[in-house]
Protein backbone atom coordinates (compact mmCIF):
# COMPACT_ATOMS: atom_id res chain seq x y z
CA UNK A 1 0.00 0.00 0.00
CA UNK A 2 2.59 2.24 1.12
CA UNK A 3 4.68 1.65 -2.51
CA UNK A 4 1.01 2.73 -4.35
CA UNK A 5 1.00 6.09 -2.34
CA UNK A 6 4.50 6.66 -2.76
CA UNK A 7 4.56 6.48 -6.88
CA UNK A 8 1.08 8.63 -6.34
CA UNK A 9 3.17 10.87 -4.37
CA UNK A 10 6.75 11.43 -6.75
CA UNK A 11 4.15 11.55 -10.07
CA UNK A 12 2.36 14.07 -8.91
CA UNK A 13 5.63 15.80 -7.57
CA UNK A 14 7.22 15.62 -11.30
CA UNK A 15 3.91 16.65 -12.65
CA UNK A 16 4.31 19.82 -10.80
CA UNK A 17 7.54 20.35 -11.59
CA UNK A 18 7.33 19.86 -15.35
CA UNK A 19 4.84 22.10 -14.93
CA UNK A 20 6.77 24.70 -13.58
CA UNK A 21 9.23 24.15 -16.35
CA UNK A 22 7.18 24.77 -18.80
CA UNK A 23 5.77 28.07 -17.33
CA UNK A 24 9.14 29.47 -16.66
CA UNK A 25 10.15 28.88 -20.55
CA UNK A 26 6.98 30.13 -21.65
CA UNK A 27 7.69 33.20 -19.04
CA UNK A 28 10.91 33.83 -20.96
CA UNK A 29 9.66 33.96 -24.23
CA UNK A 30 8.81 38.09 -25.36
CA UNK A 31 6.68 38.74 -28.35
CA UNK A 32 8.36 40.55 -31.35
CA UNK A 33 5.42 42.39 -33.76
CA UNK A 34 7.91 42.52 -36.63
CA UNK A 35 8.53 38.44 -36.55
CA UNK A 36 4.76 37.90 -36.14
CA UNK A 37 3.78 40.10 -39.02
CA UNK A 38 5.06 37.16 -40.87
CA UNK A 39 3.38 34.62 -38.76
CA UNK A 40 -0.41 36.23 -39.29
CA UNK A 41 -0.91 35.09 -43.27
CA UNK A 42 -3.30 32.28 -41.82
CA UNK A 43 -5.06 34.62 -39.35
CA UNK A 44 -6.13 36.99 -41.71
CA UNK A 45 -8.09 34.63 -43.97
CA UNK A 46 -10.94 34.85 -40.90
CA UNK A 47 -10.26 37.53 -38.82
CA UNK A 48 -8.80 39.72 -41.47
CA UNK A 49 -12.70 39.92 -42.75
CA UNK A 50 -15.15 42.59 -41.41
CA UNK A 51 -18.27 41.10 -40.35
CA UNK A 52 -16.93 37.33 -41.01
CA UNK A 53 -19.34 34.37 -39.48
CA UNK A 54 -17.76 30.99 -39.78
CA UNK A 55 -20.70 28.39 -41.18
CA UNK A 56 -19.00 25.08 -39.81
CA UNK A 57 -19.06 23.43 -37.04
CA UNK A 58 -21.17 26.33 -36.11
CA UNK A 59 -22.39 29.88 -36.74
CA UNK A 60 -19.94 32.09 -35.40
CA UNK A 61 -19.08 35.41 -35.43
CA UNK A 62 -15.31 35.97 -36.15
CA UNK A 63 -13.89 39.10 -33.63
CA UNK A 64 -10.99 41.39 -35.45
CA UNK A 65 -8.00 40.87 -33.30
CA UNK A 66 -6.09 44.11 -34.18
CA UNK A 67 -6.13 46.10 -31.00
CA UNK A 68 -6.49 42.89 -28.57
CA UNK A 69 -4.36 43.01 -25.12
CA UNK A 70 -1.35 40.69 -26.08
CA UNK A 71 -1.96 38.47 -22.85
CA UNK A 72 -5.16 38.25 -23.33
CA UNK A 73 -4.11 36.95 -27.10
CA UNK A 74 -1.32 34.78 -25.61
CA UNK A 75 -3.73 33.20 -23.26
CA UNK A 76 -6.66 31.94 -25.94
CA UNK A 77 -3.83 30.75 -28.17
CA UNK A 78 -2.60 28.64 -26.01
CA UNK A 79 -5.95 27.78 -25.07
CA UNK A 80 -7.00 26.42 -28.42
CA UNK A 81 -3.73 24.83 -28.48
CA UNK A 82 -4.09 22.82 -25.34
CA UNK A 83 -7.86 22.12 -26.37
CA UNK A 84 -9.05 24.27 -22.95
CA UNK A 85 -10.69 26.29 -25.60
CA UNK A 86 -13.18 24.54 -28.28
CA UNK A 87 -13.31 25.36 -31.32
CA UNK A 88 -11.63 22.72 -34.04
CA UNK A 89 -9.82 25.74 -36.61
CA UNK A 90 -8.44 27.25 -33.96
CA UNK A 91 -7.53 23.83 -32.27
CA UNK A 92 -6.03 22.62 -35.58
CA UNK A 93 -3.56 26.12 -35.66
CA UNK A 94 -3.04 27.03 -32.63
CA UNK A 95 -1.63 23.20 -32.31
CA UNK A 96 0.82 23.90 -34.97
CA UNK A 97 2.27 27.05 -33.53
CA UNK A 98 5.32 27.14 -31.06
CA UNK A 99 5.15 29.60 -27.85
CA UNK A 100 7.30 31.77 -29.98
CA UNK A 101 5.12 31.87 -32.56
CA UNK A 102 2.00 32.88 -30.42
CA UNK A 103 4.13 35.02 -28.27
CA UNK A 104 5.05 37.11 -31.32
CA UNK A 105 1.57 36.87 -33.14
CA UNK A 106 -0.07 38.39 -29.86
CA UNK A 107 2.60 41.08 -30.28
CA UNK A 108 1.82 41.99 -33.74
CA UNK A 109 -2.10 42.17 -33.41
CA UNK A 110 -1.75 44.15 -29.77
CA UNK A 111 0.35 47.05 -31.65
CA UNK A 112 -2.35 47.63 -34.37
CA UNK A 113 -6.01 48.78 -33.82
CA UNK A 114 -8.99 47.19 -34.74
CA UNK A 115 -9.44 49.65 -38.05
CA UNK A 116 -6.13 48.33 -39.28
CA UNK A 117 -6.93 47.24 -42.68
CA UNK A 118 -6.28 43.42 -42.38
CA UNK A 119 -4.18 44.56 -39.25
CA UNK A 120 -0.98 45.12 -41.44
CA UNK A 121 1.69 46.49 -39.03
CA UNK A 122 1.33 50.55 -38.20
Amino acid sequence: MTSIVGKHVVTATLAVLAGFALSAHAADVVGNAKAGRDKVAMCIGCHGISDYRTAYPEVYDVPKLGGQNEKYLENALQGYKKGDRHFQTMHAIASSLTDQDIADIAAYYAAQTPSSPNNPEK
